[in-house]
């Protein structure tokens, strides 16, 4: 049986000001454990703070700075052991291919692979020394599961969460021997200030609330991999397992229309 948040437990979360980071915050909340929570804008996160301000330290920060990571890396340290850190700050921004741009790509690498590299930086020597104390020592990676179809306008976004899922799964492989769990988290469309913004429609869409649920659920549970919804992203996966000439066909086909439209 797993031992993750079968207690009282430390848990360090980033993106926490909105969406699928604030509602998981919230459930946590409920569950009665200590949160140091991060994100870019320090209102959102003090209002957080507000549900529980004993148990809810608030570290504002933009994850793709070193120096910013620094201070909360002191902060990590001041609130003892660190059983958890939930990697979930994140962007999309999608391409237009008729104005194609490389900083669009950069920005979602930039922030989804580089500033979830760099809050390793500092969450794996603390997840260590609660892991030589023989305590239980998870790390969390929100990625998508947007990659496993190559979508139009996603050449940026897909291959952020492709890279930060191989990313992941290769950090499992180096950290077994320690002990420390690696999860991946991949969700499909959630209702998010993100995807707000979309401008096509979005099958099998959950709540915010829900996505933390299930994410939630599936950490207690002892799972490594964690996907949802599971209509969704069991047809994403059977797309994906198509010949290459076929799915080349269909992912065609749907820009055309996108573009269309």
């Amino acid at each position: 049986m797993s031992e993750r948040l079968q207690s009282k437990s430390n848990i360090w979360i980033t993106g926490a000001s909105s969406g699928i980071g604030e509602a998981v915050t919230q459930a946590l909340t409920r569950g009665g454990h200590n949160l140091v929570i991060t994100g870019r804008r320090q209102q959102p996160l003090e209002d957080l703070k507000a549900a529980a301000p004993e148990r809810i330290v608030a570290a504002a920060g933009d994850t793709t700075s070193k120096e910013d990571l620094k201070s909360i890396a002191n902060v990590l340290e001041d609130q003892g052991d660190l059983h958890m850190a939930i990697l979930n700050a994140g962007t999309c921004e999608y391409l237009d291919i008729t104005h194609y741009d490389s900083d669009v790509i950069e920005k979602n690498i930039h922030t989804n692979v580089i500033g979830t590299a760099r809050c390793v930086d500092i969450a794996l020597p603390a997840l260590r020394r609660t892991r030589a104390k023989g305590l239980p020592a998870t790390l969390v990676i929100v990625s998508s599961s947007a990659w496993w179809f190559p979508f139009g306008r996603a050449e940026g976004y897909g291959a952020s969460k492709a890279a930060l899922t191989y990313f992941a799964q290769a950090l499992r492989a180096d950290l077994a021997k320690e002990g420390i769990d690696v999860v991946v988290v991949s969700p499909g469309f959630v209702k998010t200030p993100l995807t707000d913004r979309n401008d096509f429609p979005m099958p099998f869409l959950v709540t915010a609330d829900d996505a933390a649920e299930r994410i939630v659920a599936g950490l207690a549970k002892g799972k490594n991999e964690i996907a949802f919804p599971k209509r969704f992203t069991w047809m994403l996966r059977t797309l994906g397992a198509l010949p290459q000439r076929a799915i080349d066909r269909m992912a065609a086909s749907m820009a055309r229309k996108s573009t269309n439209k």
